[in-house]
């Protein structure tokens, strides 16, 4: 198999034409108001960042409109709780650079920024992103270096927005199952999924 691998740019360039021209067009170095308008209406960002520890793509999510635009170059999100891994908040003091890639419910077409970020501690911005009484303890800072829209076909192909495409979630291994086979049954089990739910509501924000 390996002496079909594409290891050079003329190999990787001579697979493919031209890209067309609305792929290149679209391209900003800001956010324009359609961009804005996309932006807006996403509950839900990947986070992809870079370490010295290799890559990172965290998945982000709250209300539509949770990334906040400062302004046209600059986005604002909010590091809600999680499990305290912080590897892409390690990667961002490290090495600025990120990438973001948008969903909308329903929408096929997703948005795209890559840029550089940084970690802000401010408590007026801190207070500013107070939900249910809690703050986050950082906001991630982002400056705008490329925005841009994705077409529809990765979602189109993927049925993504279809509910007959949906899973039964009974029908794949449940986060305890998943930990007590990790853990040879030290921890998880039935107990960690029976909890889930009242765990998940005290811990949300």
């Amino acid at each position: 198999m390996t002496e079909h691998y594409v290891t050079t740019m003329a190999q990787l360039e001579a697979m493919y034409a031209q890209p067309m021209e609305t792929s290149l067009l679209k391209e900003l170095d800001h956010i324009g108001p359609h961009y804005r308008a996309l932006i807006e209406s996403s509950p839900f960002v990947a986070l992809a960042t870079v370490g010295p520890e290799g890559l990172d793509c965290s998945p982000r999510g709250d209300a539509a409109g949770f990334v906040r635009i400062h302004d046209e170059r600059t986005l604002l999100i909010p590091d809600r709780r999680g499990n305290n891994r912080i590897d892409s908040l390690r990667n961002i003091v490290r090495d600025p650079r990120v990438a973001l890639l948008f969903l909308i419910p329903g929408v096929s077409e997703t948005m795209r920024i890559n840029g550089r970020a940084a970690l802000s501690t401010d408590p007026e911005l801190l207070e500013s992103f107070r939900v249910d009484g809690k703050a986050p303890r950082c906001v991630i800072v982002v400056t705008v270096e490329r925005a841009y829209f994705q077409c529809a076909k990765a979602i189109v192909r993927s049925k993504l927005w279809d509910p007959a495409t949906q899973v039964d979630r009974k029908t794949l291994p449940t986060p305890g199952t998943i930990l007590a086979g990790l853990t040879n049954g030290a921890m998880g089990g039935p107990e960690h999924d029976r909890t889930a739910p009242d765990r998940l509501k005290a811990t949300i924000y």
